[in-house]
């Protein structure tokens, strides 16, 4: 049975055209589903009805004339606590920043707003986006909705969380080191992290050209539709791309035959990889040889970049910390502090070096291999979500630093090459497993058209309840 629940965000413009459905009715039973499920999960760190209604029904007046701002018009959207929204707070995940109402909206936030997108409110995150899991001293913990008793990943938790129940259809994160598509991995839903430049970011990141903006959402044509909205260009990211987007939805078109795939189970490291995922992940990478690619087993070749990767981690964490005086400090997550700390020992050479020379040489690499490849497939990470509270798995070996079990994600944030994770099947516990597709920078088109044609063949199932509710 068909619930609004179960609607994509492509499914709802053709339904609100023939006034089967109307943005009011969807904000209503999407807001009813919110206050349900919240307390259980814990995604939000900003709700306002009355903002949500009110937009919603300037969309419903908008169809009922006939004059749509597009197709995204009266879609509900969540977007990450580090992306300006005028009227709302923007805290980062911390307890100790402003509550202040912003004074405009973020550049992703403005082109949803120009489609006529209708917002619920801010999402969840650790402390300034610090860390892959999704505690906060803001907001505590939020949960994953497979299984409440393990977290969702991080730092886009709260993005993901909502993603997965469908509270909303399209959930706008943020990807330094892997943000967007660890969540995504961990909660079963597609997570794309664009090419660097491709959604223009206001106020800048500390963490540079890291970081990342894009969608999490439950299907790939619901990431194409709101590509194209927030991929437009915006004047206030000098580093952003001035074109206009294309349209990624027509580009899911066409599939992968004739495409050459390096599948890379482990990008040539000595991580240990949990075995359920290794064998889910090598089975939907295979899935692209029956889809009429070409798939050979490879590795890029380009080691473990996890120092340029610290260098300016570590940095970017002491520029956003460098107001925060012994007081707040104490009221901040310890290991932010600790990685602001060791930033702060990093010179102006190391930096650049890191910024520039390491940046280029891993990029120049990647260029090369994808020369010989169309695509790079990988796990998105080597285990399933594991216990809330802990910024790392009581067992495999990760020891107490969550970068060394996300070691497939961050390096694409150092190319800024485009990379999604899709849902790729669910372990004995039923967990979700993500499968990685990484393309050559600028271009996302075709990793999305790789990524719907493998969403066809192999759907995944989705979850409606939290796991584990009492």
């Amino acid at each position: 049975m068909t619930t609004i629940a179960s609607l994509s965000a492509a499914e709802l413009g053709p339904l609100f055209a023939s006034r089967e459905l109307s943005p009011v009715d969807v904000a209503k039973d999407t807001l009813e589903r919110i206050e349900r499920f919240e307390p259980q999960i814990n995604a939000f760190v900003v709700r306002d009805t009355k903002t949500t209604l009110a937009m919603a029904e300037a969309s419903q007046a908008r169809w009922l004339k006939s004059e749509p701002l597009g197709p995204l018009d009266g879609v509900p959207v969540t977007i990450k606590d580090n992306i300006g929204v005028a009227g709302w707070p923007m805290r980062r995940g911390s307890a100790v920043a402003s509550d202040a109402a912003f004074a405009d909206d973020a550049p992703a936030a403005a082109r949803l707003r120009e489609a006529g997108a209708v917002f619920l409110g801010k999402t969840t995150m650790p402390e300034y986006g610090w860390k892959g899991v999704g505690d906060s001293p803001l907001s505590g913990i939020t949960r994953n909705p497979w299984d409440i008793a393990t977290g969702p990943g991080g730092s886009s938790a709260g993005a993901a969380s909502c993603a997965a129940l469908n509270l909303g259809c399209i959930h706008i994160g943020t990807d330094g080191a892997g943000s967007v598509r660890i969540p995504a991995a961990f909660t079963g839903v597609v997570g794309l992290k664009p090419t660097y430049g491709r959604v223009p970011a206001w106020p800048v990141s500390t963490m540079g050209f890291l970081a990342h903006l894009g969608p999490l959402t439950r299907t790939v044509a619901d990431t194409a539709l709101a590509m194209t909205a927030i991929g437009r260009p915006d004047i206030r990211d000098m580093t952003a791309m001035t074109t206009e987007p294309p349209d990624y939805v027509d580009g899911l078109k066409g599939g992968v035959k004739g495409l050459r795939i390096a599948w890379s189970p482990k990008l040539g490291g000595d991580v240990v990889v949990d075995p359920e995922i290794a064998a889910l992940t090598q089975a939907a990478a295979m899935a692209f040889r029956d889809l009429g690619a070409s798939v050979e087993e490879v590795d890029p070749g380009i080691g473990d970049p996890i120092e340029t990767l610290m260098t300016i981690w570590s940095a970017g964490a002491a520029l956003a910390l460098r107001s925060a005086g012994p007081a707040d400090r104490a009221r901040m997550d310890p290991g932010l502090v600790a990685v602001a700390e060791q930033g702060e020992r990093v010179s102006g050479a190391a930096y650049v070096d890191a910024l520039l020379n390491q940046r280029n040489a891993l990029a120049h690499r990647m260029a090369q291999f994808h020369a010989r490849f169309d695509l790079l497939l990988t796990p998105t990470l080597p285990l399933p979500a594991f216990a809330v509270g802990a910024n790392t798995p009581a067992h495999g070996g990760y020891g107490d630093d969550w970068t060394r079990w996300t070691p497939f994600t961050y390096p694409f944030n150092i190319t800024q090459a485009p990379a999604i994770s899709l849902p790729c099947g669910l372990t004995s516990a039923g967990l979700p497993a993500g499968l990685q597709v990484v393309g050559a920078f600028g271009r996302d088109a075709l990793v999305l058209r790789a990524a719907a044609a493998f969403e066809v063949a192999r759907p995944f199932a989705r979850i409606d309840t939290p796991v584990g509710c009492a």
